[in-house]
């Protein structure tokens, strides 16, 4: 009899345990998400801009010479004596704390192209070396270019005004434009009777400071021509910046 009542309690066991499972499968799917609630999050965004102007204390000008020759050993050689002179009289006239250094060099054949088609023939030679100097004097920069241009400078590829410090400008930007930003969203949620609690994000764009550039078109000095100093004006640069908040506002206090 005990053999016989050992398999009827498993089976009781058994169908118990496959009650428990189908109602645990029954159960509806919205009863899972229902215990875990998700709070809603109101917020703001707002972009405040600022640009700040400052005055440049620094200025890069880009000068050079170009010769021709119909070798190529003369057209380096007669551009290497023109350039040393020329880079003499810039070295007086910019002062001691000028900074030279060279930014381009090129030796290229000068071409021939013929009517019939066919080969081109090389006729000579181009030397170009342009020098960049840098200056913290502005008021030196006329004399520059033309002690340069007596020299025997012939190429002036440019000239760009820019910033010592460029750190303090750029940081001076996006605090006001933060500020302008925090400002704007004060204002909309006063509006709307809200109150900010917190800022969720920043982004901002980093400031980005354009050097000014001047191009000037530079004629060689001839002799017994009226010699008047060269004016250049530096002009201010403008820095603009951009920073956005999203901010997580309340019911007004």
């Amino acid at each position: 009899m005990r053999m016989r009542s050992a398999p009827s309690r498993v089976g009781r066991l058994a169908c118990a345990a496959l009650l428990v499972a189908s109602a645990a499968l029954a159960a509806p799917a919205w009863a899972e998400t229902a215990a875990v609630p998700s709070p809603t999050l109101s917020s703001i965004r707002v972009t405040g801009e600022a640009r700040v102007s400052a005055q440049p204390d620094r200025v890069q000008i880009d000068l050079g010479v170009q010769t021709q020759a119909p070798l190529s050993q003369d057209a380096a050689s007669a551009n290497a004596r023109a350039l040393e002179a020329a880079l003499a009289a810039v070295r007086k006239a910019a002062g001691p704390g000028a900074q030279l250094k060279t930014v381009s060099y090129s030796l290229t054949p000068n071409y021939q192209y013929h009517t019939g088609g066919g080969e081109p023939t090389i006729t000579g030679y181009t030397a170009l070396n342009v020098v960049q100097v840098t200056l913290d004097d502005l008021a030196r920069s006329g004399a520059v270019l033309d002690a340069a241009t007596r020299a025997g400078a012939n190429r002036v590829q440019g000239i760009q005004w820019t910033l010592r410090d460029q750190d303090t400008v750029r940081a001076e930007a996006l605090r006001e434009a933060a500020t302008r930003a925090r400002a704007e969203a004060q204002v909309l949620a006063g509006a709307l009777d809200l109150r900010i609690v917190r800022v969720l994000t920043v982004e901002e764009s980093s400031p980005q400071i354009v050097p000014l550039r001047t191009h000037v078109a530079m004629a060689r000095a001839t002799a017994g021509a009226a010699e008047a100093p060269t004016p250049v004006e530096a002009g201010t640069l403008d820095v603009s910046a951009s920073v956005t908040l999203t901010v997580e506002v309340g019911p007004g206090r």
